[in-house]
C-alpha cells in the first residue's frame, strides 16, 4: 500500500469533502430546525444519521488498523479541557443550531445565517489560539490521563467497545421507531 500524499491528498480532500456535505444534506441535518428540534427531543433525525456514521466510521477505521493500513493518533486526554469543550461545543450548537461540519454544508446550500455563525466559529478559533498558552497551563493540565484510548482505560479489546455502542445503537434507534419521532 502506498500513501497518499501532495495534489492527490488534496483532490481526494476536497472530494470527500464535497460527498460528506453532499451526504448531510440528503440526510437533512444540513437544516437548523432539524439540529434544534434534535435538542428539542422532537425530532431524531440527527440521531438516525450521525449515529450510524460514528459507529461505521468507527469500525472501519478499527479495521483499518489492525490491517495496518493506518495508523492511530492519540491525542492527550485532558478531562476538564474535554469538559469544557464539550460545554461551550454544546451550547454553541444549540445557540448556532449546527455543528461545524453541518454549518460548512448549510452554507454551501445559501444559508446566510450558517455563515454568520461560522465567522462566530472561526472568531472562537482565534481566541482560543490566543489564549492557548493560559488554557495549556491552567485546563489542559488538570486531570491529564496522557495518551490513553476508551479501551486501555477500561482493561477491555476495541471491538467491545464498538460492540456495546452498536447494542446502543439499536436500543435507541428501537426506542426512536417506537415514539414514533
Amino acid at each position: 500500500m502506498f500513501p497518499i500524499k501532495g495534489e492527490s491528498a488534496l483532490l481526494l480532500a476536497v472530494v470527500f469533502g464535497f460527498v460528506f456535505g453532499w451526504l448531510l444534506q440528503r440526510g437533512k441535518v444540513t437544516n437548523y430546525n432539524v439540529i434544534v428540534n434534535q435538542f428539542r427531543f422532537k425530532d431524531f433525525t440527527v440521531l438516525k444519521v450521525m449515529f450510524p456514521a460514528i459507529i461505521v466510521g468507527g469500525i472501519g477505521v478499527l479495521v483499518l488498523t489492525n490491517m495496518e493500513l493506518a495508523k492511530w493518533h492519540v491525542r492527550d486526554a485532558n478531562m476538564l479541557g474535554t469538559i469544557i469543550g464539550a460545554v461551550i461545543f454544546g451550547i454553541g450548537m444549540v445557540l448556532y443550531g449546527y455543528c461545524p461540519g453541518t454549518g460548512v454544508a448549510a452554507i454551501g446550500t445559501g444559508s446566510i445565517h450558517a455563515l454568520v455563525g461560522a465567522a462566530g466559529m472561526i472568531v472562537g478559533a482565534v481566541l482560543y489560539a490566543f489564549s492557548f498558552e493560559w488554557v495549556r497551563a491552567n485546563i489542559l493540565s488538570v486531570g491529564k490521563l496522557g495518551k490513553v484510548t476508551l479501551p486501555q482505560l477500561m482493561h477491555v479489546p476495541a471491538w467491545t467497545i464498538y460492540g456495546a455502542l452498536i447494542v446502543i445503537a439499536i436500543a435507541l434507534f428501537a426506542w426512536v421507531e417506537k415514539s414514533g419521532k
